[in-house]
């Protein structure tokens, strides 16, 4: 009688046949099995991960720019910039957009989403004059046409782009509004040193000379200030919430500074309680700073998707049919949100500034 098979198969060690495996049912085996030096495989799994690592470093210095102030961002930082540095030079970060986008998924990262298009009708600008400045010609909103169409400027970070997007095609549509979309992903007012939205404003307001601005931006701001060469001001703090505030006015001065009407929205609430209690505070400062600021109007988006104070709800009712209008993370808003908000402020925009629109 013939000896039955061991487990275990190395290089020396005959591999099982189908009728072994068939009269020895448990027993596991390995077919063809090969064993390395343990050196070797964590040589190559270092080669793996170094792989990854530049495949990925674009995305993952996204992660790390935006990321809460502190020791393990400031690491991630020095680590991940000269290695997307690298990525970006060799183009090897197209690799990674593009299996990004074959999956399905942003291409944030690999090619850092800053979107700014305009859409309408193109306003009709005046003679260059003596000193060669081309001007657009200033007309009442109230006597917006195709021939002279209300210039509106429409920023915001991830959500303001969910709120812009729907606003600026329904804008657009009427044939009488030259509406820009400015808005990038991750941004806000506690981090200038990611992307400044401050310095945005100017050149948006140089280059379009907006008569109203539409802005929906402080998901990301429930972080700690990042001040250079002085100790960071922590999130939460009184001199925290003071410091928000005084951000805040000076964004909206310089929003109105030209004489741009500025209509601010809220932020609706989130799914997490946590994150909820913190917009919250983001949402009060700024109320509070419009009201500081002529010329601003603050809108409460929670009519329409439900406010920070009442509990949260995927779903809103309109005309008897309950509404998808919050993403599956709890936190962005679908695009059927997006168009009932969109409503809503042009009703405002109709309503306050006499814009004809439908």
């Amino acid at each position: 009688m013939s000896e039955p098979p061991t487990q275990e198969f190395d290089d020396h060690e005959p591999i099982a046949s189908d009728e072994q495996r068939a009269t020895h049912p448990s027993v596991h085996w390995q077919l063809g099995r090969r064993t390395l030096p343990w050196p070797k495989v964590l040589g190559l799994m270092g080669a793996v991960l170094a792989v990854w690592l530049v495949l990925n470093s674009t995305t993952l210095l996204h992660n790390a720019e935006v990321s809460p102030v502190g020791a393990r961002r400031s690491l991630s930082m020095a680590l991940l910039r000269p290695i997307a540095s690298v990525a970006n030079a060799l183009q090897i970060s197209e690799l990674e957009k593009g299996a990004n986008l074959a999956l399905g998924r942003t291409a944030l990262g690999a090619e850092q989403t800053h979107i700014l298009k305009t859409a309408g009708p193109v306003p009709k600008k005046q003679r260059p004059t003596k000193g060669g400045v081309t001007t657009t010609t200033v007309d009442p909103l109230k006597g917006a046409s195709a021939a002279a169409p209300a210039r509106i400027l429409l920023l915001g970070d991830s959500l303001g782009l969910d709120l812009g997007g729907s606003l600026q095609n329904a804008l657009a549509s009427t044939g009488i509004v030259s509406a820009t979309l400015d808005g990038k992903e991750s941004t806000g007012l506690t981090r200038p040193d990611y992307f400044d939205w401050p310095a945005q404003l100017n050149s948006d307001m140089n280059a379009l000379h907006p008569q109203v601005i539409v802005a929906m931006m402080g998901a990301n701001d429930p972080q700690d200030f990042l001040i250079p060469g002085s100790s960071n001001i922590g999130y939460g703090t009184d001199a925290w919430k003071a410091e928000y505030e005084k951000r805040a006015v000076a964004f909206m001065q310089e929003a109105t500074s030209q004489g741009a009407k500025l209509v601010w929205v809220s932020l609706p609430s989130m799914r997490d309680p946590a994150l909820n209690a913190k917009i919250t505070t983001v949402n009060e400062l700024q109320k509070q700073a419009a009201q500081q600021v002529p010329g601003v109007v603050y809108l409460d988006a929670g009519s329409v998707l439900g406010g920070t104070s009442a509990p949260y709800s995927d779903f809103v009712s309109q005309g008897g049919q309950n509404i998808l209008v919050r993403t599956q993370d709890g936190i962005h808003i679908t695009p059927q949100g997006g168009d009932l908000l969109a409503r809503y402020v042009m009703a405002q925009l109709k309503a306050r500034y006499g814009i004809p629109l439908p």
